[in-house]
């Protein structure tokens, strides 16, 4: 359980949001007394397209939550992962404006819910909070220009391992809650082929299947069959947001 984080200054007892632990004492000050602590489930749907978007919402720890945007054939296709490295509603927004795409919490975890009106008021009162959401937007527009041409240019092994390099970075585990199916929507292909992606990672030592979950035995062997895509989001963020993207857990190896 988080602890409250209206009583919490020092960047180590923060909730567990790389966004928030960058921010300064005074600064953090001004968001702290209007957070709400959650806890989401998987499939939690935060925003469906057309609502208005009204809370900001900063994945902690393990937390990941993810947008989905359908084709034309109602078939909800997931884009892009956002962990505790962001966040997802409102970002730059000045006012209230309607969700575009579906985002759903993908592996459940804390949150902390934030009113956009409140972020807007502490961006009025410090130029470094409006510089770092931003910012933030910048490396969030930079991950999903990625991930349109990772789609259009990488094959489905490399886009699958990308996926999963992605989802440990976040999460920090070498174990992953992802199903093949979830893995097959995330890739916007049928089960069956993806089912035959994870067959070959297993044969070659990379990670094994289990119920409901993926255990990577080889992080070096899964990020060298992956596309550089996941390299080139966390280089920008590393320039634009230094300290922000997670670092990869080498202890999976």
């Amino acid at each position: 359980m988080l602890h409250d984080p209206a009583r919490e200054t020092s960047a180590e007892t923060r909730p567990l949001n790389n966004l928030l632990k960058v921010l300064k004492d005074e600064d953090y000050a001004l968001l702290a007394p209007h957070f709400q602590l959650l806890h989401r489930h998987s499939d939690h749907v935060m925003y469906n397209p057309g609502d208005n978007v009204d809370i900001v919402y900063f994945p902690c720890g393990p937390a990941l939550a993810s947008f989905l945007v359908a084709n034309e054939d109602g078939e909800d296709t997931e884009t892009i992962l956002i962990g505790r490295e962001g966040a997802v509603g409102g970002i730059v927004s000045a006012g209230r404006l309607p969700a575009f795409s579906r985002i759903i919490v993908k592996f459940e975890g804390p949150f902390v819910a934030l009113k956009l009106s409140e972020l807007e008021a502490a961006k009025q009162q410090s130029r470094a909070v409006r510089h770092l959401f931003a910012r933030y937007a910048d490396c969030l527009v930079a991950q999903m220009l990625q991930s349109i041409t990772c789609n259009a240019i990488h094959s489905v092994d490399q886009r699958a391992a990308k996926w999963i390099v992605a989802t440990m970075e976040r999460t920090g585990d070498h174990i992953v809650p992802l199903t093949h199916e979830q893995l097959a929507r995330m890739l916007g292909v049928g089960r069956s082929y993806t089912s035959r992606v994870m067959q070959t990672f297993k044969a070659e030592g990379i990670l094994e299947t289990q119920r409901g979950s993926l255990l990577v035995r080889d992080h070096s062997a899964l990020h060298a069959r992956s596309c550089k895509c996941n390299d080139a989001v966390k280089h920008h963020f590393d320039a634009v947001l230094k300290d922000v993207y997670p670092e990869p857990d080498h202890d999976t190896d």
